[in-house]
C-alpha cells in the first residue's frame, strides 16, 4: 500500500480537518496499536510546519516508556507528573507550552525544542498513554492544535 502525505490548504483549521481525514483514511482497517501510532506520527511529522519531533508514549503501568516517533532519539522513560508529558499523563489534560524552558521540570530530549503539546490518551478512565509534538519554533501550537491534535489521537483510539 502507498499513502501520499497530501499537501494541507486553506487556514489552520481547514488544514486540520484535511490532515484528520488523512489520519482516518490511514488507520481504516487497521487496529495494532503500534502500527496506527507509527503511521500517525509519520503523517502527522510531515504534514505540519515546525516540528522537530511527533510520537507516542505509552504507559506500562509504572511510568510511560518511548513508543513510535519520528524526529531525533527521545527520551525512553518519563515518570507521571515529570516533564510537559509526565504532566498530561499525571493531569489527563493536554498540555499547551509555549515555552518550555518556563515550564518547571521541564525534560530536554531535544535542546532544539522550544515549544511543546502533548495530549493525554485515556479510555475508558485508564491511562493508556500521551501523543507528544514539539517544536523549535517558541509559541507554535495553540488552540487550533490542542482541537486538531485532540481529535487526532481520538482518530487512535477509535481504531484501536
Amino acid at each position: 500500500m502507498s499513502f501520499v502525505v497530501a499537501d494541507l490548504t486553506g487556514d489552520r483549521t481547514e488544514q486540520y480537518r484535511q490532515l484528520i481525514a488523512q489520519a482516518e483514511a490511514l488507520v481504516a482497517g487497521e487496529t495494532d496499536r503500534i502500527a496506527n501510532a507509527a503511521n500517525l506520527a509519520a503523517l502527522v511529522f510531515h504534514a505540519l510546519p515546525d516540528v522537530n519531533w511527533v510520537g507516542f508514549y505509552f504507559y506500562d503501568g509504572r511510568e510511560l516508556v518511548v513508543g513510535p516517533f519520528q524526529g531525533k532519539p527521545a527520551c525512553v522513560r518519563i515518570a507521571l507528573g515529570k516533564g510537559v508529558c509526565g504532566t498530561a499523563a499525571q493531569t489527563r489534560t493536554t498540555q499547551l507550552v509555549p515555552d518550555v524552558h518556563a515550564f518547571e521540570g521541564h525534560i530536554a530530549c531535544d535542546a532544539d525544542t522550544r515549544s511543546e503539546i502533548v495530549v493525554p490518551l485515556v479510555r475508558d478512565d485508564a491511562l493508556i498513554g500521551v501523543f507528544d509534538l514539539d517544536s523549535p519554533r517558541p509559541g507554535r501550537f495553540d488552540e487550533v492544535d490542542r482541537a486538531g491534535l485532540e481529535s487526532i489521537a481520538e482518530i487512535f483510539f477509535t481504531a484501536n
